[in-house]
């Protein structure tokens, strides 16, 4: 029973790790959860920061769901009598709760979808793929990643149903599946809202236009005003005035 607790313990304080919050103080000087859609996730990084630390962001929390998982593989072949697929089934949830709410950061944090994804990959790299790839499809369609990353999440959990691929440790995923699947759903329950309205934040792949190059565009638009010349007369000097009315006449 130690063993259960101790990874959930450990995959969750890993999933508080909030890097969408630690790489916009680093690269953008913020705290995305105060900025854009107030998620601190990447896709809001993305948004409100900029692409290297939206990069930087998603590798690393990718790597949370990864890590943890392997903790829990670790610690179930150092203690033989635990149920390791149990076990990695709890630090895939748990590390995923832990970026949902972290401690270190007042429990507000993302949606989890790069952790999810991390999880994914490691738990059963053949239906992490697929489902990546699914998540990218939608995601070039519509052009929103909260429908990617709910449509993935479903499809996981139907994967999981029909026990395709190799999990890293065998076992029965589907109760894990639909599990993580509902919390994917519970987190994206406003974006289901607006999508539902129409209203739904969408990716955008226009590049925005530096400040100084808008104002160098204005400037070229706007019609040349000319000065108007002066025209400065510069007044002679008065000749001067002859103090004798002759000088030195000729005598007669």
């Amino acid at each position: 029973m130690g063993a259960y607790i101790v990874v959930a313990i450990i995959a969750y304080l890993i999933g508080s790790v909030s890097f969408a919050i630690i790489f916009g103080k680093k690269f953008g000087g913020i705290d995305v959860r105060t900025k854009g859609s107030g998620n601190a996730g990447s896709t809001n990084v993305l948004r409100t920061v900029g692409k290297k630390a939206a990069l930087c962001s998603v590798v690393c929390d990718i790597l949370k769901g990864v890590v943890a998982v392997l903790i829990a593989v670790i610690i179930s072949k150092i203690f033989k009598s635990t149920d390791g697929a149990l076990l990695v089934q709890i630090a895939a949830l748990c590390v995923v709760i832990g970026h949902t709410f972290p401690i270190f950061y007042g429990f507000k944090g993302g949606k989890g979808v790069a952790t999810s994804l991390g999880v994914l990959l490691i738990t059963n790299w053949e239906v992490g793929l697929v489902c990546f790839v699914f998540a990218i499809a939608i995601m070039a369609v519509t052009r929103m990643v909260s429908l990617g990353s709910i449509s993935a999440a479903v499809l996981f959990a139907v994967l999981c149903l029909f026990k395709l691929g190799n999990f890293i440790v065998d076992g029965n995923y589907l109760i894990f599946g639909l599990l993580l699947a509902a919390f994917v759903i519970f987190n994206h329950r406003t974006n289901i809202v607006r999508i539902k309205n129409g209203t739904e934040n969408k990716l955008s792949f226009k590049k925005k236009e530096e400040p100084e190059e808008e104002a160098k565009e204005e400037a070229k638009d706007e019609p040349e005003v000319k000065e108007p010349l002066e025209i400065k007369v510069e007044e002679e000097p008065e000749e001067k005035e002859e103090t004798d009315s002759e000088e030195d006449k000729k005598e007669e």
